[in-house]
């Protein structure tokens, strides 16, 4: 089983849904992140070189969520894995995609999704 490393309730403002307010007002959007890889070249190194820069993804994150305007947190989802397998070390990855208080009654929906490299 590979290791892990995790980006916990990273919060930002996007838009995102379908609805005309959400089209147009910015809301919040709970990001979690699950990187799968093999940390013992940088335990061994110690060297931020060899190992998966959870600063630079998360950054990349923020970056891709506050610049789109997606309709769906499946889509959001998505693009997030893409980016979290363009480094060649992560071997998977899990992403979750939540809108807290979206509906009435629920703390939060959302969408979990896994990709492995081909």
């Amino acid at each position: 089983m590979p290791d892990t490393i995790f980006i916990r309730d990273l919060l930002v403002r996007t838009i995102l849904g379908i609805n005309p307010d959400e089209r147009e007002n910015r809301q919040d959007v709970l990001i979690n992140v699950r990187l799968h890889t093999d940390t013992r070249p940088a335990a061994r190194t110690d060297d931020i070189r060899d190992a998966v820069n959870y600063r630079t993804i998360a950054k990349q994150i923020i970056d891709l969520a506050e610049s789109s305007r997606f309709f769906l947190v499946e889509t959001l989802a998505e693009r997030i894995a893409e980016l979290c397998l363009q480094d060649a070390r992560v071997r998977s990855v899990w992403v979750r995609v939540e809108k807290p208080m979206a509906l009435r009654f629920a703390r939060g929906v959302g969408a979990e999704i896994h990709r492995e490299r081909p």
